[in-house]
């Protein structure tokens, strides 16, 4: 099997949503990492730098599940939409301690289509 490791930085209003729609497309898992940070124009008061909450989310998925769940977290979430998050996914060479995981996964596997 072949692994992904999608990371989401999102507004953390949204961070359930995405966690409860990336399970529902494949995702076995998360990790949330508390998070600050600024977008294309920073926010300013008196003088300050302004830096939003962010919620860092992170799955380590099934690679034949990766474009579904990045299509379907977009669309939930709105991600288009300034301030909402941007989602990426990075390929994975090798990986340990996913037995259980990918136990779930191969039996989901005789019942999806892919």
């Amino acid at each position: 099997m072949k692994f992904d490791l999608l990371i989401g930085f999102v507004d953390p209003t949204h961070t359930q949503r995405v966690i409860k729609t990336a399970k529902k497309f494949g995702a076995t898992g998360d990790v949330i990492i508390l998070g600050k940070g600024t977008g294309i124009e920073p926010a300013n008061f008196l003088g300050l730098s302004i830096q939003d909450k962010t919620d860092i989310i992170l799955f380590v998925v099934e690679e034949h599940h990766t474009k579904k769940i990045i299509k379907s977290v977009s669309e939930k979430v709105d991600l288009e939409k300034p301030g909402n998050g941007i989602l990426i996914s990075l390929k994975i060479d090798r990986v340990a301690g996913l037995s259980k995981q990918i136990k779930k996964i191969r039996e989901n596997l005789k019942t999806e289509q892919l």
